[in-house]
């Protein structure tokens, strides 16, 4: 049997923005049918609300605070091997089509194809633009563009370009093993879609939720700040559109329906995974955009699978993590997980087993982009969701506790709350003692002295453990500082 594997990926689409995910308004029949034909994971959540980021784990296994790449316009870092480089080790054709985000460059991408991947394919936002003139660059960046006149045509859109170089390497390559990436950039602005899709959603509003009417009493100051004046507008009168957004959204649905139909005639057995980088808070809790936060409408992403021996229709309705899909590649792929994964595979659950994977999810953020000061800054945040609660640890602001059964729209903060001491806690160790196993460099004492903890004071020696990265089989073992000699335990006192 061949290995086969095909990842799509769009950029800024929230788990709701899927009909398949409760909402029929959301005109997208290609990935509900993906969904109907395989297994849907209600409960999925990036590693990072930013874009390059969240990429930076998909593709490489390891955290961004890990990878090195935890901002935007930050490469990774040395011997950070991407799924390319360990997917074609094994022979294994590796091709990877459209937005990357993890070269260090500016938005675009450098044009460059990293180690692993087919240079024939590649194709990032720089080599779009590449083909565009100077007047065509111009409107490709304007949300304008595709209102004017008749609008655009499809053939003008990355999606679309990136569209037909994966149909061409499936009919090229749909008899080899193979790993293709699909990452197109819509529906991200400026949003760009022919018609239909750019109007059909001009009348849409989202339903509004509990969310939208929560002004941040008793939240993070940088949220207030976030949010701005949009606190002191009146909540029942905010219209919820976002037309553009959402017609993209359902364009690039078309494009990935293009890739499917193509891959059931050339490769029919190979299995298919969807996701997104990360949602888009559209006005709830009055913020906008994507950050330092770990609500749904921002963190909670899309993530359905479809292929040979998964059952059809199966939802599977615990937490999961982004850090668990590169483990979850090689697996499927018969390689073996390496040690500096630090996801584990979703196999089992994709085999039809029901149950909690037994691990927390956990989503971090340190600043939305390193070359400018957007976004709040520098705002390090440590978060873990369980099926039931998420505690979010803002290193320099206000802490946030809150419980998914009793409050689904995390509108009341119970940081404070004496009744959920011991439950907060516990959640508290998890986040520590995750912080500890993928040694974050950005671990210290003050994540464990947070005001509401009692027992916990400042010390300089932190923990007072050294913890060294484990060698992969072969690999180079790292030297014992006290002895010059290869060290025998990574975690140890120093």
């Amino acid at each position: 049997m061949k290995r086969q594997f095909i990842m799509f990926m769009t950029d800024t689409t929230r788990y709701d923005m899927l009909g398949c995910y409760g909402n029929p308004a959301m005109i997208t029949p290609n990935l509900d049918r993906m969904a109907a034909s395989g297994l849907r994971f209600e409960r999925a959540y990036t590693t990072q609300p930013v874009c390059g980021p969240a990429r930076s784990a998909l593709f490489t296994g390891m955290y961004p605070h890990s990878n090195g790449s935890w901002g935007n316009c930050m490469p990774l870092g040395a011997e950070r091997p991407t799924l390319g480089q360990r997917l074609s080790a094994d022979v294994v054709h590796c091709a990877y089509i459209g937005k990357w985000h993890l070269d260090g460059g500016d938005y675009f991408g450098n044009g460059v194809c990293p180690e692993g991947w087919d240079a024939e394919y590649w194709y990032d936002m720089k080599l779009y633009l590449d083909e565009l003139t100077d007047k065509e660059r111009l409107a490709s960046r304007d949300p304008k563009t595709c209102l004017i006149g008749e609008g655009i045509c499809s053939s003008f859109t990355f999606a679309h370009r990136i569209t037909e170089r994966a149909k061409r390497f499936l009919r090229r390559h749909g008899d080899e093993d193979f790993f293709l990436v699909v990452s197109l950039d819509e529906p991200h602005d400026p949003s760009l879609a022919p018609p239909p899709y750019n109007t059909m959603y001009a009348d849409y509003e989202l339903p509004k939720t509990p969310a939208h009417f929560d002004t941040l009493e008793s939240k993070p100051a940088y949220q207030r700040a976030w949010a701005g004046n949009a606190r002191h507008n009146d909540r029942a009168s905010i219209a919820l559109k976002a037309p553009l957004l959402f017609g993209c959204n359902s364009f690039a649905d078309e494009k990935m329906g293009e890739v499917i139909t193509c891959a059931d005639h050339h490769a029919p057995g190979a299995m298919r995974l969807y996701t997104s980088d990360h949602g888009d808070a559209i006005h709830a809790h009055c913020l906008h955009g994507k950050g330092p936060a770990v609500y749904d409408e921002i963190a909670r992403v899309p993530l359905i699978m479809s292929g040979p021996d998964i059952p059809k229709g199966r939802v599977y309705r615990h937490t999961v993590s982004h850090i668990d899909i590169p483990a979850t590649v090689l697996d499927y792929m018969g390689l073996p997980i390496p040690k500096a994964f630090e996801g584990e595979s979703l196999r089992a659950q994709i085999n039809g087993d029901d149950s909690p994977t037994g691990r927390d999810t956990f989503v971090e953020f340190a600043r939305y982009e390193i070359d400018h000061d957007g976004f709040g800054g520098f705002q390090p945040m440590r978060a873990i969701v369980t099926d039931r609660y998420k505690l979010a640890l803002h290193l320099t602001d206000m802490d946030e506790l809150y419980d998914e059964d009793a409050d689904p729209y995390d509108t009341v903060n119970l940081i404070d709350a004496p009744e959920y001491a011991e439950i907060r806690d516990r959640l508290h160790d998890g986040i520590i003692g995750w912080m500890n196993r993928t040694r974050d460099p950005f671990r210290g004492y003050q994540w464990k002295c947070r005001p509401w903890r009692a027992g916990q004071s400042p010390t300089w020696g932190v923990d007072g453990y050294t913890r060294q990265r484990e060698a992969e089989d072969g690999g180079y073992r790292q030297l014992d500082y006290s002895t010059g000699l290869p060290m025998k335990n990574s975690v140890r006192r120093k």
